[in-house]
């Protein structure tokens, strides 16, 4: 990045100051960007001849500063200087600012333009870097000179935007060129890629913010009268730059017609737009470019044009080709029976042969139109053609009117006869086409008077109408009884009618309590008409009770009513109605015993809960007790000495058997 600064030499500026700030300013912007270069301009006014621009009287000519006070010892006046390149020794920055004497000239614009227009041409001996971003800082305290102020010198030549900087670095043709014009400036500095930021005072601001808008890639900050602000007002343009992408158009064709659509970051197309602003990192823009061609060139050829993003090398070129010849036109028939054999059928259209005319050159020139006459009539009881044009052979030939376009099979239409609201053409929010208004988006109705935009009836909160009623064409329709005023805040009868005046009343019991003292409560009191008492009239029936709690934990009472003039009627206690401050012993008194009492009720309940549930445990074990039978029953680790055995005998010769117990 190599941001130049180039301030504009004037007693109100502090050169002293640049010196101060040229450490900071390079440390900012190594923050940014970790690459920086410094270089710095003088620019005042055209010298000598220049008469009566600058102050070159043969006697002060060699001292401007004679008799001027402030700054008896000025330099003689001179056109433009360029004092340092592009450097990253801040030190040398300092030196050469440290030298720098003011001058002085006769009337109050001042030269700086052509510094400006030097510092983006004379590119070798600037010291721009090629792949940088270019910064330009313009800071001034008054109005420049543009393009034919020079004549008022005699300088009638306009400036040919070239680099003019001798050997010595000085501007050698302040005598023989008029200021840049806005155009040139805008041209060159959109050429060399330099983003061009205006430093100027306050009382100059809203005049370089014109200008702003004619030279694509400016920005405009406002420079404090002691210039402390230099530092950030630079950030504050960089950020303001590298958030905004706007597309360039170089080489248009004249008969082309470009239509731009840009499609931020929000995703919400623009048409018309070619810019796209607060973008951040990683937002993704587009822009989408429709060309229409206004005729066709007499050889045509191609042509090509350019586009590129204000502040950027990139560009993209388009070529463009004309074709204004129809495919269909290679296929014509002679003499065709489409065309009544009177002409050539090309395009589906008949061109005819002389002295016949038609749609389908039925008709012949001098002939007698009288049987044709019906086609040009809308019904049978219309007259011809509306009575806004001439039947010629079955066509209408529309007149031309002083409101505008008659059109139509029958000249039945016109974009003029639509229905106007306050003597405007369809409320001007939409176009007329054959009597109907085609409004546009936004806008409904028979004359496009009625908006479908419902922030008209939005209150502070973004309720609708405050509840009350119905958003009709952009205005709220109260639909509740007694409810009133642009978005029916005003309800004296209705149940949340206090809630709308509790701001005011807290804004008043906290600041003056004038609103028409206090700047602050006017906004939010602007239709109350405020009245301070000592106590409130509760039962008076004309105005609605309001209390509210405070923050210190009383009650605030007012009344609230309308009054005939569509003020309201405000009634308000002069301090809130608090009750008797409590006693501190008391409450911490009380507040001990009762964790002492509750202590021991919750301690007595736990000893009756475990007591009760001991009881029916120990009557339990006595009822088993009592139940219990035990049997006679041998140790069953005891064994008997004798053992009995059973087994079976049996004898198969004798066919006998025995069955017996050995023991």
């Amino acid at each position: 990045m190599s941001p130049p600064i180039s301030p504009q030499t004037s007693v109100t500026l502090d050169w002293k100051l640049a010196e101060d700030e040229g450490l900071a300013l390079g440390t900012q912007h190594s923050d940014i960007q970790g690459c920086y270069t410094l270089l710095i301009h003088s620019s005042f006014c055209q010298p000598q001849n220049a008469e009566p621009i600058a102050d070159r009287l043969s006697l002060e000519w060699p001292r401007p500063g004679i008799g001027y006070k402030l700054f008896p010892n000025c330099v003689p006046s001179f056109g433009f200087r360029h004092l340092l390149s592009l450097t990253d020794r801040v030190d040398s920055f300092n030196e050469e600012v440290r030298k720098q004497r003011v001058s002085r000239n006769r009337d109050a614009p001042e030269g700086g333009f052509d510094a400006v227009l030097q510092a983006a041409v004379c590119k070798e001996k600037i010291g721009w870097r090629k792949d940088a971003l270019h910064l330009l800082v313009f800071t001034t305290d008054d109005v420049p000179h543009i393009a034919l102020d020079g004549k008022l010198g005699g300088l009638v030549q306009p400036h040919d935007g070239q680099c003019h900087l001798n050997d010595a670095n000085e501007y050698t043709v302040s005598n023989q060129m008029d200021y840049p014009s806005l155009a040139l400036l805008g041209e060159k500095l959109a050429e060399n890629n330099i983003n061009l930021i205006f430093a100027v005072t306050k009382n100059h601001y809203m005049l370089y913010k014109n200008f702003t808008a004619l030279i694509p890639g400016t920005t405009v900050e406002i420079l404090h009268g002691d210039s402390k602000n230099i530092i950030q007002l630079i950030i504050n343009a960089y950020s303001s730059i590298r958030s905004k992408v706007e597309l360039s158009v170089w080489d248009q064709p004249e008969d082309l017609n470009l239509f731009f659509t840009a499609t931020c970051q929000d995703g919400v197309s623009y048409p018309g737009q070619r810019k796209c602003e607060s973008l951040k990192i990683g937002d993704t823009v587009s822009f989408e470019v429709s060309v229409e061609a206004w005729s066709c060139p007499s050889r045509p050829t191609e042509h090509t044009f350019t586009l590129r993003p204000v502040g950027f090398r990139d560009s993209l070129e388009v070529g463009i080709t004309y074709n204004c010849r129809c495919g269909c036109s290679a296929e014509s028939e002679l003499d065709s029976t489409r065309c009544s054999g009177n002409g050539t059928y090309v395009c589906g259209l008949c061109e005819c042969n002389p002295s016949h005319l038609g749609s389908r050159c039925e008709c012949q020139e001098g002939e007698n139109q009288s049987g044709y006459q019906n086609l040009c009539r809308e019904a049978e009881s219309k007259p011809l053609c509306s009575g806004r044009g001439e039947c010629s052979c079955n066509q209408c030939s529309c007149f031309e009117s002083e409101f505008g376009k008659i059109y139509g099979p029958f000249c039945e239409c016109d974009n003029f006869s639509c229905a106007r609201n306050k003597g405007v053409l369809c409320s001007g929010h939409g176009e007329c086409h054959c009597g109907e208004c085609k409004c546009q988006a936004g806008y409904i109705g028979d004359n496009c008077n009625c908006s479908t935009d419902i922030s008209t009836c939005q209150t502070k909160d973004g309720q609708i109408c405050s509840d009350r009623g119905h958003c009709v064409c952009g205005q709220c329709q109260c639909t509740e009884p007694g409810a009133f005023g642009e978005t029916c805040e005003k309800c004296p009868t209705c149940p949340d009618a206090c809630s709308t005046k509790r701001d005011c009343v807290e804004c008043l019991l906290l600041h003056s309590k004038n609103p028409a003292d206090n700047q602050t409560c006017q906004s939010l009191c602007k239709d109350e008409v405020v009245t301070w008492v000592d106590a409130v009239a509760k039962d008076e029936q004309e105005a609605m009770l309001c209390f509210y709690k405070t923050a210190k934990d009383c009650v605030m009472l007012f009344t609230y009513s309308e009054l005939p003039s569509g003020k309201s009627n405000l009634t308000v206690l002069r301090k809130p109605e608090c009750g008797m401050a409590p006693n501190a012993m008391t409450i911490l008194l009380a507040v001990v015993g009762s964790i002492l009492g509750i202590g021991i009720v919750l301690l007595a309940i736990w000893k009756l809960l475990v007591t009760i549930h001991d009881r029916r445990e120990f009557a339990k074990f006595q009822s088993e007790r009592s139940r219990a039978r035990y049997e006679m029953a041998s140790n069953p680790l005891y064994r008997k000495p004798i053992s009995t055995h059973t087994v079976d005998f049996s004898f198969n010769k004798f066919n006998k058997s025995y069955n017996g117990t050995v023991d």
